[in-house]
């Protein structure tokens, strides 16, 4: 094409979607061949909105009709050479937009593994009619979209298996960071504490009492807990709690190469962005066996897992961790390299945007 790709971008701007957009905008307006148009579906509601029922409680919903609004927006702007929807969301409502510009859905997670973990998203499965009827349009709406990609193979595998999509047509692009900018600024300082961090905003569900409870276990060692979250946790002798830390920031990133272990048991996620910052700030990682999180923190190499709800468990990855100064060592040199190589988001737009091109030019998007 001797024109720019004109590519319209429509992302869920809630939580770890918001840091995968902010990402994603970034490195891909450094392509010169490509002319970018952004719709961020903002969650919240207020006002006169808040009040519509339906709209002001279904994510689902709420976002349909935000990207349709918004795709009538880009249309009066341009057209649109190939369209990008993150999550799946998003392009619910729009199938007539999906067959009318050639469109590639971008999934954490298929709807049907969202309901596996939906007890910890607040999210209720509906009477079976209502489930088969999602599942069939779902269905539809995977067999419209020209190619699919996926932030795992756990979600590859979820497509492929539930709702019979073709191998083929579905690429594994995860999601990034700047590992340049997260890689420590040199040797950790060596010193008798051990330092773990937690960072997850919802602390319940990403785990936080149970680690709670693990790490005061732990009073025989010389180590820290440090916590960045939304919620109110109480202080206790060594738990540091850290508020106001925005996604990149500098503060953000120098905590991260203050302490020694990353510690993640979350209930329910698909592939928090965390771990992908952990690992290119070349933490070791202990994390739980959920979604595609043994894609990135890998037992045995990059870190270690633990099942969920198991405070005994995870008291003693901590406690092995805390103790083996050379493990800790190795994991994170392995940790730094597995970031570098599969989550680094300079790489990872590049791979998305060969994707949309050749959608655009009508190919197979093979060697993504």
């Amino acid at each position: 094409m001797s024109r720019p790709y004109r590519i319209g971008f429509v992302i869920e701007d809630v939580l770890g979607h918001h840091t995968h957009g902010v990402n994603l905008r970034r490195h891909v307006e450094s392509d010169a061949s490509v002319q970018a148009h952004w719709a961020m579906l903002p969650f919240q509601v207020d006002g006169l909105a808040a009040r519509v029922p339906v709209f002001r409680s279904n994510w689902t919903v709420r976002a349909g009709i935000r990207a349709r609004r918004a795709l009538r927006r880009l249309a009066r702007a341009t057209s649109l050479d190939v369209l990008f929807f993150h999550s799946q969301a998003t392009a619910t409502l729009s199938p007539d937009w999906v067959r009318r510009v050639p469109s590639v859905i971008s999934l954490d997670a298929t709807p049907q593994q969202y309901d596996e973990l939906g007890a910890h998203y607040e999210h209720r499965q509906q009477p079976t009619a209502v489930e088969r009827y999602k599942t069939r349009l779902a269905r539809n709406r995977f067999r419209r979209a020209r190619h699919l990609v996926t932030w795992s193979e756990w979600t590859k595998r979820g497509l492929v298996d539930g709702y019979g999509v073709a191998p083929e047509k579905v690429t594994v692009i995860p999601p990034g960071v700047d590992t340049a900018s997260w890689a420590p600024p040199g040797p950790r300082a060596a010193g008798s504490t051990v330092r773990f961090l937690f960072v997850g905003a919802a602390f319940e569900r990403k785990g936080g009492t149970v680690l709670l409870d693990a790490f005061r276990s732990l009073g025989d060692l010389d180590v820290e807990l440090h916590v960045v979250t939304k919620d109110d946790v109480p202080g206790e002798p060594r738990l540091h709690v850290h508020h106001g830390l925005g996604p990149n920031s500098d503060e953000l990133r120098a905590l991260y190469h203050a302490c020694d272990v990353f510690v993640l048991p979350t209930r329910g996620d698909c592939l928090p962005l965390v771990l992908c910052e952990a690992g290119a700030a070349a933490l070791p990682m202990i994390a739980t066996r959920v979604a595609g999180i043994p894609e990135i923190a890998r037992d045995g190499d990059t870190g270690l897992l633990v099942p969920v709800d198991d405070p005994a468990a995870l008291s003693t990855a901590m406690r092995r961790l805390a103790t083996d100064a050379d493990e800790r060592e190795r994991m994170s040199r392995r940790a730094l390299e597995h970031a570098r190589t599969g989550y680094d988001a300079a790489i990872n737009t590049a791979r998305l945007l060969h994707v949309l091109k050749a959608v655009a030019d009508g190919r197979r998007p093979d060697g993504a």
